[in-house]
């Protein structure tokens, strides 16, 4: 059996590894990236089930920008935005791109429900 493939796209180590591990709590297969630039190099290509992506990434690829060109790949079509952010202002700007929004800090259980919630597994996962 394949576990379904996630991405956590942050650039703080510890919140980073912290997505990592959660996600592969639930099963996933996951890889964390650092930056926007080494995010749109992987997504060009694979296609995660769910993605947890910072909106503040340095150094000239935004998470903004990676949400963007995720929802423009119609090969990501089905993937699942939970945009993590500590800029409630930044926030607003995505409007409805995103499948989630949270604000950090997160409470774990909550990442947990949410992500299960938009990826159920099922007997065939």
């Amino acid at each position: 059996m394949i576990n379904p493939r996630a991405l956590a796209i942050e650039d703080d180590k510890d919140i980073a590894e912290l997505y990592g591990r959660v996600l592969a709590s639930l099963g996933f297969e996951t890889e964390i990236l650092r930056t926007g630039e080494a995010a749109l190099a992987r997504l060009a290509v694979i296609v995660p089930v769910v993605v947890l992506l910072d909106l503040n990434l340095p150094p000239h690829i935004s998470g903004r920008d990676v949400l963007h060109q995720i929802r423009a790949d119609k090969r990501l079509a089905e993937t699942r935005v939970i945009v993590v952010t500590g800029h409630p202002e930044l926030a607003e700007t995505i409007g409805d791109e995103a499948d989630a929004v949270l604000i950090k800090p997160v409470d774990v259980s909550l990442l947990s429900d949410l992500i299960a919630r938009l990826h159920p597994r099922d007997k065939s996962d």
